[in-house]
């Protein structure tokens, strides 16, 4: 399956926000990718729905056809269909990493897991999209401690959310509930992505 490996910055001008909590994302003026910019740029309906839902791609870094398969799932669902949406990515496994504080981007944290750093109950887990449910324990592997350690310190004040349970001096998460849209620390307009792909 193919990826993005390009530069990453560029990503965060194209939608014009930060997609990583870093400063190379959030130092920066996001004017459009190019020397120029696109100058005389108009944003159609189809186009502001576009970016909305690359916005959110782009920040949970997936490629569209899994991005569908999410909406997909969420549509599915009887529950209110953005609250399902957001459940979903936020529960994903590489998210959940860079939630804790372990991994200061999604492309750090979905290396970590790829490479079977991580357990999940116990078992090795090197699947990114791993969708962890309540009551699951997330540990490390002991030789990737103390970069974990760095990340943390080099990310101090970072925020845990509600839904996770941390414990940093035994690197052990536990996911208590279900994360709810409200905890998520992105902006981001649902309704703008479902009518998307009406």
């Amino acid at each position: 399956m193919g990826r993005y490996v390009g530069p990453k910055v560029r990503l965060s001008r194209r939608v014009g926000v930060p997609i990583a909590d870093i400063p190379k994302h959030t130092a920066k003026e996001l004017n459009l990718p190019g020397m120029h910019g696109f100058r005389g740029r108009r944003s159609t309906e189809y186009g502001v729905r576009l970016i909305e839902k690359q916005k959110l791609r782009y920040h949970y870094g997936m490629r569209e056809k899994q991005f569908r398969k999410y909406m997909a799932m969420a549509k599915r669902s009887k529950h209110n269909t953005a609250s399902v949406m957001m459940s979903i990515l936020e529960s994903r496994l590489d998210n959940v990493l860079r939630r804790l504080g372990v991994a200061r981007t999604i492309w750090a944290a979905r290396q970590i897991v790829s490479h079977g750093h991580v357990l999940v109950d116990g078992r090795k887990t090197d699947i990114p999209s791993y969708l962890v449910k309540p009551g699951q324990v997330i540990t490390f592997k002991e030789g990737i401690g103390a970069l974990l350690r760095e990340n943390m310190e080099v990310g101090a004040g970072h925020n845990v959310p509600g839904w996770l349970e941390w414990n940093p001096a035994q690197l052990t998460a536990k996911t208590l509930t279900v994360p709810a849209p409200e905890e998520v620390p992105f902006e981001v307009n649902m309704n703008l992505i479902i009518e998307f792909y009406r």
